[in-house]
């Protein structure tokens, strides 16, 4: 017998105990999935406060309010693992992850954690937010803020100081520590240095989430690494947005996937975080070898001018574009937001080429990368990866579903589309249509997994005593709306979404209120 219908037998004397208008909120007749890999159950659900009170038939109860659910899965509140929370002192009603059905959001990924730590949250919660928020520790705003971007190994004062900055972080409520061992200036850094600054994380309790130093042609040797980091700094260790990136590794997250399981037979705790697309976003830079753009963009400016030094640079652009993010094509690298020229956006790099008058070849697209970098950079969609792997991914039972996206307003640049329906995709496209994994197993990867990720005891799942985190959605219906051609398009099939209690879409309206919270990390 699930968890599920052994709370609604024992609710069924429970209910006859409490008084009428005991409740703020009642859903009635909800297909319920409570985030385990449990079956569903048809059962209601009260709400006090900000808490689930209780599950059981409740049709003879009143409430404050009362939804009727007919029809509608009730799942707990989507956990986005990997969240770019930057934008949230102008965007903090958080209407684009809320319109997902997401309740909880983790930022700080891939090492640009927010400094100082503790006064960071503290304004954020004195301004409040859409949707509950936590954040990381980031690596390379920690080693930026005490080394620059300096291509060199920590002297032990700095070390020690920045060993002193995870700590503290940790002390002032942080999740764990990000890494982004592709960009600068973690790339600049030792594997040594990353366990170092790890187990600080791993003292409290942490977790580390890596973008790993590679997701090419290195990608094998990177989920190593990370693996190597779980042993040495005893630390649960999640492979944030695992994906291969060009064509020569397509096929290969067999390999990457294997050596999770190898690790795990091990006893150690490695998870993985996807998004549901065959396309990534990044700076154009990361086309750039990062060498190159030690000390900054004048070091850069002045490498250039030496025409060695731009002849290896213009190599180091060709053979990534041929061999990794580029996908072999300039047409699979497309603009998102060109402060510089906003006409680019929604372009190709090929388009950029043409209309410049230039043959749309590897070596030009390379020059014009150098030229968008001078310019203040781009940020870019890169189609680079393969379907059959993200669905192998996907498939994993340790993948968490997670957005890499960022909060958007409406109509702002020409984003990446997770940014809008990561969550209704895999519920849509991959759950009901093409059916690779099943409704419980998605409903699982968004919620109860990634809340074990965090250590969060009391969200992730429907039972009493958890928070009224929750989301209403229509199975028939739900599916992503957002394009690589028209990405400002919000999700269809979100009824409604709750947090903390509060009803925050109704009947897929989006309600502005700031009813999350600012979470922080219980020191274990």
């Amino acid at each position: 017998m699930n968890t599920i219908i052994k709370t609604f037998l024992l609710s069924i004397i429970a209910v006859s105990c409490n008084a009428p208008n005991s409740y703020d909120l009642i859903i009635l007749n909800g297909s319920v999935y409570d985030g385990s890999l449990d079956n569903s159950a048809l059962l209601d659900i009260g709400v006090k406060g900000d808490e689930i009170a209780i599950l059981g038939s409740l049709a003879n109860q009143t409430a404050h309010r009362i939804i009727n659910a007919n029809g509608l899965v009730v799942a707990p509140g989507f956990i986005d693992l990997h969240a770019h929370l930057e934008p949230i002192f102008s965007l903090s009603d958080c209407e684009s992850h809320l319109r997902q059905g997401v309740t909880t959001s983790l930022g700080g990924p891939d090492g640009y954690g927010p400094l100082p730590f503790g006064i960071y949250l503290d304004s954020l919660a004195k301004l409040g937010v859409g949707m509950n928020v936590g954040f990381l520790a980031g690596h390379n705003s920690i080693r930026r803020k005490v080394m620059d971007l300096d291509n060199r190994v920590p002297t032990s004062n700095e070390l020690d100081e920045m060993k002193d900055m995870v700590s503290q972080a940790m002390e002032e409520g942080a999740f764990g520590i990000s890494t982004g061992l592709k960009y600068l200036p973690g790339s600049f850094s030792k594997v040594s240095e990353v366990i170092t600054l790890s187990k600080e994380a791993s003292k409290k309790g942490g977790i580390y989430t890596s973008h790993l130093r590679d997701e090419g042609l290195r990608v094998i040797s990177s989920v190593k690494e990370a693996i190597k980091i779980a042993e040495k700094a005893s630390i649960s260790v999640v492979l944030t947005h695992h994906k291969v990136i060009g064509k020569p590794m397509w096929g290969k997250s067999n390999e990457t996937l294997a050596l999770v399981d190898e690790a795990r037979k091990r006893g150690l705790d490695i998870l993985i975080d996807q998004y549901p697309y065959n396309a990534s976003h990044t700076g154009i830079s990361v086309l750039i070898p990062s060498w190159a753009r030690a000390g900054g963009d004048s070091a850069f400016k002045e490498r250039l001018e030496n025409l060695k030094q731009r002849d290896s640079i213009k190599k180091g652009i060709i053979f990534n574009i041929l061999n990794d993010r580029g996908g072999d094509d300039l047409d699979r690298v497309q603009f998102a937001k060109v402060e510089w020229m906003p006409e680019l956006e929604g372009k190709t790099l090929k388009y950029w080429c043409e209309i410049n008058g230039l043959k749309p070849s590897i070596e030009n697209g390379a020059e014009l990368v150098i030229q968008a970098q001078i310019n203040g950079g781009a940020n870019c969609i890169f189609h680079a990866m393969d379907e059959t792997d993200v669905i192998n991914i996907m498939k994993h039972p340790q993948t968490m579903i997670a957005s890499d996206g960022r909060l958007v307003k409406l109509g702002d640049g020409h984003p990446h589309p997770r940014w809008y329906g990561t969550f209704p995709r895999v519920l849509g496209r991959y759950v009901r249509e093409k059916k690779i994994i099943s409704l419980t197993e998605a409903i699982h990867k968004m919620t109860l997994l990634p809340a074990r990720a965090m250590g969060l005891k009391d969200r992730g799942f429907i039972a009493e005593g958890y928070k009224a985190d929750l989301t209403l959605f229509d199975p028939e219906k739900i599916i992503d709306k957002a394009t690589f051609e028209k990405p400002h398009q919000y999700s269809e099939g979100i009824e409604y979404v709750i947090v903390n209690g509060k009803v925050t879409v109704e009947k897929g309206i989006f309600n502005p209120i700031k009813a999350g919270e600012v979470l922080k990390k219980v020191n274990q």
